[in-house]
């Protein structure tokens, strides 16, 4: 049966699904907009630290003030509509509710959230890529043993990619990189704050007009966002990043089974079954004609002669060998498309994708000149910016993952574009999320040797 149906078939016999939303950001109104009107989709609670905020997402994604206004959780189940909260936990630890979408963004309250959902007996949809990169494979373990589901976003692009990496596996090809689009120049990685909207071309007229966050949209600039999206599907995969991390090579769509294979092929990677994000721009600023910066793609090798007769005889557009060719998704939807993800969990116990090994890893890296004493702000701040590297190069050089440089105090200096790591920090051993993330370094370092050894 279909998913639409199971989720048609299970509203009838039983009521919609029961869910808690954390966090009211962009992520989030794109989902409210789309479960306003669903009615195998009960949006139970909304937390968010700003309540104010998030009846603002409420009522701009279409929901009557009516809809919003139930007192508490049990007065929202009693009548379907939806109460708004500050507390996370009180939809965490609420017996119905069944699945929580974890939509902060914040690495270090996302482990929280996640672990706590885990022990309460509840799904969890971690649109939180920055934790999930982070800590993902220790949650998603965890998760495992209590009985529960713990999956990527569907929309976001980390799952679409991985369904796309999926689907080359099961029909028998063989996978030579997977990634998405984005736009890039090499300049973008020292962009700050205050410099994101001129590199967007955003008027202030425009940004008078939405909830525009700059450090937010400065990390989809400054590379940030690519290496983690990069990093998740790698330990969603099993894909191995390149040792110097991602390409941003200009690439047209048509050019995808050419370039994005091997060096050795006449590709540009370095190596082959890794991950990689293609660029919307020239080098020189000007725009790729046919880009792919808001999809998705996996590049692939036919393994027989015959397969790749099959590619010619249906018009696939291949390298020139005729043995490589790739698909794509022109776009993704990012929060409108989660109730993909939602029915999934709870109706067949699936994930829209989830961590299984730890193979790629976000490592901080200095945007400038940093000296003992300062503080480093994290993701799309001033001082640092996130670049991909495999799991062996960030455990041998002690990196200091990007989702804890947060708050986190030099204790050395960090030349330009070094890697930071856990020495040059006086880290706070105390933090949940500090903690686990030491137990996943732990385990797959001890992993890691294993396999070199």
């Amino acid at each position: 049966m279909n998913l639409y149906s199971l989720l048609q078939k299970r509203t009838a016999e039983s009521g919609p699904i029961r869910v808690g939303v954390i966090g009211a950001g962009k992520f989030s109104s794109m989902f409210l907009t789309q479960a306003v009107d669903q009615p195998g989709i009960h949006v139970v609670g909304v937390a968010d630290i700003n309540v104010p905020k998030a009846k603002e997402a409420l009522d701009r994604t279409g929901w009557p003030a009516e809809r919003y206004a139930a007192s508490s959780l049990d007065e929202a189940l009693a009548t379907g509509g939806t109460h708004v909260t500050e507390s996370a936990d009180s939809l965490l630890t609420h017996g119905r509710i069944e699945i929580i979408l974890e939509i902060t963004g914040n690495p270090i309250i996302g482990t929280y959230h996640a672990l706590t959902a885990i022990d309460n007996g509840k799904h969890i949809v971690m649109v939180n890529v920055e934790a999930d990169c982070m800590v993902g494979p220790i949650l998603a373990r965890r998760a495992a043993a209590a009985g529960v589901v713990y999956s990527m976003a569907y929309g976001d692009q980390p799952a679409l990619i991985s369904e796309l990496v999926d689907w080359c596996r099961t029909v028998g090809f063989d996978v030579v990189s997977a990634g998405k689009g984005t736009k890039y120049l090499p300049e973008y990685h020292y962009s700050t704050p205050d410099t994101v909207w001129d590199y967007y071309g955003f008027t202030a007229e425009q940004l008078a007009t939405g909830d525009f966050n700059p450090k937010m949209f400065n990390s989809f600039l400054d590379g940030t966002k690519s290496a983690i999206e990069a990093a998740a599907v790698a330990n969603g995969t099993g894909l191995i990043p390149m040792d110097e991390g991602l390409h941003f090579t200009p690439v047209d769509v048509d050019e995808l089974p050419q370039l994005l294979k091997e060096q050795e092929k006449g590709g540009t990677l370095s190596r082959r079954g890794t991950v990689d994000i293609i660029s919307s721009l020239h080098r020189d600023g000007t725009e790729v004609a046919r880009d792919l910066r808001w999809g998705v793609f996996v590049t692939f090798e036919a393994k027989t002669d015959y397969a790749a007769q099959c590619f010619a005889e249906y018009g696939v557009k291949t390298d020139d060998s005729g043995r490589y060719g790739s698909l794509y998704r022109p776009y993704h939807m990012i929060g409108l498309e989660l109730p993909v993800s939602i029915a999934s969990a709870v109706l067949r116990g699936e994930p829209t994708g989830t961590a299984h090994g730890f193979h790629g890893d976000v490592v901080s890296t200095a945007k400038k000149e940093l000296r003992a004493g300062e503080t480093l702000d994290g993701e799309g701040g001033y001082t640092v910016f996130g670049k991909l590297a495999p799991a062996h190069i960030s455990l041998g050089h002690n990196a200091l993952p990007l989702g804890l440089a947060h708050g986190m105090k030099l204790i050395r200096d960090v030349p330009k574009d070094q890697m930071i790591s856990w020495d040059d920090v006086d880290a706070d051993e105390s933090l949940l999320a500090v903690q686990v993330r030491r137990e996943l370094e732990n385990e797959f370092r001890a992993e890691h040797l294993a396999a070199t050894a």
